[in-house]
């Protein structure tokens, strides 16, 4: 199983992201795709969390209204789009799976990860 994370960088205060999330290795219809993020000496966050089949959507309320989780089943992907982005958004976001369907913001219930890119906002 494999988790591939892209779409990181830099940007200004209001700009926007899109960061991917490329799933392979087994068919994830069934499970619960996240976000996470962690900032330098700060413990990883939930940031928001569908669920692939029937496309619910969870979020953290520091990202509620800016960010926007979807998926393309087709494509096996998973996107997160980050608007109006402030500058303590600045972390390294990772994108998981779990397959147990509860616990969604507890980055200790996700079974398989990605490595991680880089988000950085400058003010």
């Amino acid at each position: 199983v494999q988790l591939q994370a892209s779409g990181g960088g830099l940007v200004q205060a209001g700009g926007s992201l899109r960061l991917s999330c490329a799933a392979s290795g087994r068919t994830f219809s069934s499970y619960f795709m996240g976000w996470f993020r962690q900032a330098p000496g700060k413990e990883r966050e939930f940031v928001a969390a569908i669920r692939w089949s029937a496309g619910s959507t969870y979020y953290s309320d520091s990202v509620k209204g800016r960010f926007t989780i979807s998926s393309d089943n087709a494509k096996n992907t998973v996107y997160l789009q980050m608007n109006n982005l402030k500058p303590e958004d600045t972390a390294v976001y990772y994108c998981a799976a779990q397959g147990r369907l509860a616990y969604i913001r507890d980055s200790g219930q996700y079974d398989y990860w990605g490595q991680g890119t880089q988000v950085t906002v400058s003010s």
